[in-house]
């Protein structure tokens, strides 16, 4: 049985898994506006990633792709200042709730290639798309 403590763990891990894996890109640097934590490659941003006062963790992701079959999970919905209309999606876990980590280590890839410049993008190795 996972406890609080053990889920808070989980998802801190999930959090520095996901922030190491946007980290080691090409040309990407940590911003934090209103708060978050924005990871960009030069001025873009690819990711988004939030803790909510519930301890929820968030992230939100451009998926060109795969925007489509990401929004068949329970956890994903379109992201709304009209994002959404665009491809972004945004993902949301409660504690206790566990992350598809490779998944969206698949999703960070893929919102890289779509705002990166084609140069940094073919610097990386492709993953598949889901």
């Amino acid at each position: 049985m996972t406890t609080p403590c053990d889920a808070d763990r989980d998802l801190d891990a999930a959090f520095g898994a996901l922030r190491a894996y946007a980290l080691s890109l090409p040309e990407t640097w940590e911003d934090h506006p209103w708060g978050e934590h924005a990871f960009k490659v030069r001025k873009k941003v690819f990711i988004f990633m939030s803790w909510h006062k519930d301890g929820a963790f968030g992230f939100t992701v451009k998926l060109p792709q795969s925007a489509e079959f990401a929004l068949l999970h329970p956890f994903a919905e379109k992201t709304g200042y009209g994002l959404g209309a665009s491809g972004w999606v945004s993902c949301r876990f409660a504690p206790g709730d566990s992350v598809p980590l490779d998944m969206a280590m698949e999703w960070t890839a893929q919102s890289y290639r779509a705002v990166a410049p084609k140069k940094l993008a073919a610097l990386m190795p492709e993953r598949d798309a889901s």
